[in-house]
């Protein structure tokens, strides 16, 4: 059977130090969706290791990783990645594969996002989506419209070539005259295919074989509920299903394989990119949180935005993906911190609402009621059970359980594998 790890806010919330721990118990770690606008930083003996693309399970030597069907995946950056496990001695031969039927985001992807982007940010509003640039919203457009390349098209060299001639010219008709040389970019996919080779599998039948063995499967989900392409702020979204659903298209297993979802949820919140923020300071506290935590993006470097947690979208994003336990993680950051505050709920127009709208309108004009609670003061980064944290601290996870629904099993209080609180009594 299968679990998978979903961010419960606007990502960055710390999915991979969770994949990084829990994977020592699975056999296989999968990535259903997304490409290498996903940023995950796991911290190992005080050394930072970033992955986009590879999933968070390659540290245990033990499991096989599989880049989905779901994904799309930027060959050059799979490559540097692959090199740089090398560099770090990290085995990944025979246990690291690529679906033959993810789609290939090419350079020329990531000129059409940044194209779209400029165009959106001209005039006198700022319309643009804030997106990574990493070409994934192109490549998903492209996909979508049945005119992408996957991995299985790099062994049919005609195909491959009649299709992205095609590409880039639809390209050149919606946007003009740019750059770009169709010849040696073919050329370079050439040479990619011979060292892909020995990575590509069928993951569809590899996975289901896997279950069929009575292995066990870990997702690793990449971006957030609340930039799912369905469920989130639209358009501030990402391009693909980022939540639950996701799992199953993403990877071709039934439903009934994923048996234990996992939200991660950050202690309060962030967000990149643009769009409505209910509980968003852009004062002392924001400023505070953000160098405390360094909140600073793995993918863009870009500062995030910074809020207290949203108790509303916390209820939303758990109904969506019936979430079986939480990961709260880096509640050491608000350890400086006299007042903490919650966001319970919104009202619009004077009346409380039942869930996340998704009128942005509405959004922008919900008033957000809250809730304040004592600090604890103090310094977490040494704690290791749950009775040893502070009565605030607790009477904070408390109220967070009381106002989502779910137990929270694991508390991150800080950065290194060793600061995890596991309360297995929950469990």
């Amino acid at each position: 059977m299968a679990s998978i790890i979903i961010g419960s806010q606007w990502g960055d919330e710390g999915k991979g130090k969770l994949v990084d721990i829990l994977s020592q118990q699975f056999d296989v770690v999968a990535r259903c969706q997304g490409g290498a606008n996903a940023g995950h930083t796991i911290v190992v003996d005080g050394k930072k290791i970033a992955l986009h693309l590879i999933p968070s399970g390659i540290l245990n030597e033990k499991a096989s990783c599989i880049l989905g069907n779901g994904m799309v995946i930027h060959l050059p950056t799979f490559f540097k990645e692959v090199q740089g496990l090398q560099d770090k001695g990290i085995n990944y031969k025979g246990r690291l594969f690529v679906s033959d039927r993810a789609h290939l985001v090419f350079d020329l992807h990531q000129m059409i996002d940044a194209m779209k982007e400029a165009e959106l940010s001209n005039g006198t509003s700022n319309d643009s989506i804030g997106t990574t640039k990493r070409g994934i919203g192109p490549c998903y457009s492209s996909k979508a419209s049945r005119g992408g390349l996957r991995v299985c098209d790099l062994y049919s060299p005609e195909h491959f070539k009649k299709t992205f001639t095609r590409l880039v010219e639809n390209k050149h008709k919606r946007f003009g005259s740019f750059e770009y040389d169709v010849e040696a970019e073919l050329k370079r996919y050439q040479e990619f295919a011979e060292m892909l080779k020995p990575f590509v599998i069928d993951s569809v039948y590899y996975l289901n074989q896997a279950f069929k063995e009575g292995k066990k499967v870990l997702i690793e989900g990449a971006q957030s509920t609340m930039l799912d392409l369905d469920f989130g702020c639209y358009p501030y979204v990402t391009s693909s299903a980022s939540s639950v659903g996701g799992a199953c298209t993403g990877l071709g297993i039934s439903p009934n394989k994923v048996v234990t979802q996992i939200g991660v949820v950050k202690a309060y919140t962030t967000k990149v990119g643009s769009g409505p923020f209910p509980t968003e300071q852009n004062d002392h506290v924001g400023d505070s949180l953000r160098k405390a935590g360094s909140e600073f993006g793995t993918t863009t470097g870009r500062p995030r935005r910074i809020g207290w947690l949203d108790a509303v979208v916390l209820r939303y994003t758990s109904m969506i993906n019936d979430f079986t336990r939480l990961n709260l993680t880096k509640l050491d950051v608000l350890s400086d911190f006299e007042e903490i505050k919650i966001g319970v709920d919104y009202k619009y127009k004077g009346e409380t609402i039942k869930s996340f709208p998704a009128s942005l309108e509405t959004l922008a004009q919900c008033e957000v009621v809250y809730e304040s609670f004592p600090g604890w003061k103090c310094d977490l980064s040494h704690v290791t059970e749950y009775d040893q944290l502070p009565i605030q601290a607790k009477n904070y996870i408390k109220r967070i359980e009381e106002l989502v629904g779910v137990p929270i099993v694991y508390i991150g209080v800080g950065v290194e594998r060793k600061n995890l609180i596991e309360r297995k009594e929950l469990i």
